[in-house]
Formats: C-alpha cells, structure tokens, sequence
C-alpha cells in the first residue's frame, strides 16, 4: 500500500475493550479527533449513535469519539494506532492490519504483551505481520476504571525509536489527566507489563488466603524480584521491573477498590474459593513467562506456583504454605 496523506493529529485505537473505550474517551474529551475500530457492529452503532459502550458502562462517551468496524477506514485516517486488544486476539487483529497499515505508520500496543502459544512478545509480531517499522508499547498503572472517570494517571511509552516516545506523548498527553513518560526499554516494559498481570494473580491468592499485610507485602516484593530475573534474562532491564510498568501495574492491579479490582486479582481471590479458572490476560502471561522461565532455566517459585493453582495441581490452601516459605525463605 502506498503512503497516505493522514490526519497526524487523529489518534486510530484498534479494539473497543475497556482500556481502549476509556483511552479514546479520556482524548476525545481533551479535544484529540480519535477514531476506534471495532469488529462488533452493535457496539460501532453504540459507540457513535447512542455515546455509550457495554464494555465500559455508566460512563456516557464524548461526541468527538467515533467508531468504525472498517480497520482500511481507520488506518486511512490516522497515521498513530494504539492496538488494544487482548493478547489471544492480537495476532489475528495484526494480520488484518498487515493488509492495511503501511510503512509511515506508528504503533504502540497496550494490552497483552505477550502472545500465547507463540510466548512472543507484540512489537515482534508487528514487526513479522504488518509493514509497520516504528512501534513500541505504553505500559503502566492506568486502569479503565480510572481514565475514564477522569482520575490524573500516568504510562510509560518505550520505544527504540525517538518518533514513536515523542508522538505517544504529544498524541497521548492531556494534560492533569494523564502523563507519558519515556523509555527505551521495550523488551523489559512488554515483560514487566506482562508479568505484573500474572503475579497479580499471587497477591489476589495471598489476599483471599488472608495471609497478612506483612506477608502481602513481602510476596510483591518477591514478585519483582522474580520478574526482574526472568526480564533480565531475555534482555530487559532491572530497573524498568521496578518502574511503571513492573511495580507500578502490580501495586494498582492489586488495588482492592470495588471499581479497581482488575480480573487477575479478581480470579486469585476466586481461587481460593475452588471457582474454575477463568482465561485472561493474567492467565495467560503466566503460562507463557512460565515456559520462558524454563526456557532459561530458571526457578521461579511464585510463578510456578500460580500455574500449578490455576491448572488444579494443587489447592490454593496447599499453596498458602509454599507462598509462606517463598516470601519468608531469603530478602
């Protein structure tokens, strides 16, 4: 496809989740024409007739803010794309793109930084499936729930390219409501962004355990501490595990607000009670960093132990114990 004449100032968000539906209502309102695509007609039809989303209720969406369910449409009129759809889904979502998107095209993705089954991280298949060559990801403690009520927040972009972090933030940035920071660490923000979904699962368990704030506290910061070796070990570095994108999404993952709870927290506390797991982006994450851990040949007790509640191996009451002699073994 040959390069087009784009509106540089529209924002184009591929998925209408709730992450996504919360972003473009937060820059729509800031005055940024913002354009979402949607492979669900319904929700096209709500989005634009209606102002309104199921994926985001009792939230009443701004005029500026439009939808489409024609991603050629969408790519046409915006040059940045933020891809925000689940991990399970995004492989097919950019082979779509791929016929779409051309090379003067930017894209960040915000959800699900690793694929499963594929255990690849989403910049590298954008860079195999589409003709994209500028993209990163935005990463950090911004839930749903928050932008779109309007709540100050903050990300981080990284990027190995200065036009991707400069056109996020000036694209992104509305000011008092939300704030882009940037970093070159792509490999360590799609892990920590990744990862942190899935050790959310582990303070979800610990809370629904009631194992204590002292023991909750150590468990994170033991999850960072596993984060940062499996990150490290695939290129990342430390301190991004211990930024935005790593400590940062797990403290506010791991929020117990009524309108914060995230789904990786939810299923943990669920855990406990014997409910069947249900699959999610926390889920995910944890199969995938699981196998690369022992790609590695690392030990990673915590995330072993996620994986082997979720898979029924053990009882989220067997593994109160082993969350016990993992936080408490070594600092």
């Amino acid at each position: 496809m040959k390069p087009q004449s784009y509106d540089i100032d529209r924002v184009g968000i591929l998925g209408a989740g709730p992450f996504g539906v919360a972003l473009g209502s937060m820059l729509a309102k800031g005055g940024r024409p913002v354009t979402i695509w949607s492979t669900t007609e319904s929700i096209v039809e709500s989005i634009n007739g209606e102002h309104t989303c199921d994926r985001l209720p009792g939230h009443e969406l701004p005029a500026g803010l439009v939808a489409s369910a024609d991603l050629e449409e969408v790519t046409s009129k915006a040059r940045f794309l933020v891809l925000a759809v689940s991990s399970e889904s995004a492989y097919d979502r950019l082979h779509k793109l791929g016929n779409v998107a051309d090379t003067s095209h930017i894209a960040v993705h915000a959800i699900g930084a690793l694929a499963p089954e594929r255990d690849r991280r989403i910049t590298e298949l954008i860079a195999e499936e589409t003709p994209i060559l500028r993209s990163g990801v935005i990463a950090g403690p911004s839930m749903a729930a928050d932008i779109a009520a309007g709540r100050t927040t903050s990300l981080v972009c990284a990027s190995e390219f200065d036009e991707v972090t400069h056109e996020s933030r000036r694209l992104l940035s509305v000011p008092s409501k939300m704030r882009l920071y940037r970093s070159r660490d792509v490999v360590g923000a799609e892990l920590a962004s990744a990862l942190s979904g899935a050790y959310t699962i582990a303070v979800g368990l610990a809370d629904g355990l009631e194992v204590g704030i002292g023991i909750r506290a150590v468990l994170i910061t033991r999850a960072i501490s596993e984060m940062t070796l499996l990150g490290t070990a695939l290129g990342g570095a430390a301190k991004t595990f211990s930024g935005l994108a790593g400590l940062g999404n797990l403290l506010v993952r791991s929020a117990v607000e009524s309108d914060r709870i995230s789904p990786s927290y939810r299923l943990g506390r669920e855990l406990v009670k014997g409910k069947a797991t249900v699959q999610g982006e926390g889920t995910r994450a944890a199969i995938a960093a699981l196998r690369l851990a022992r790609g590695q040949n690392l030990s990673l007790p915590i995330l072993e132990m996620i994986v082997s509640v979720m898979s029924g191996e053990v009882t989220a009451q067997e593994a109160s114990v082993q969350i016990f002699e993992t936080v408490t073994e070594e600092e």
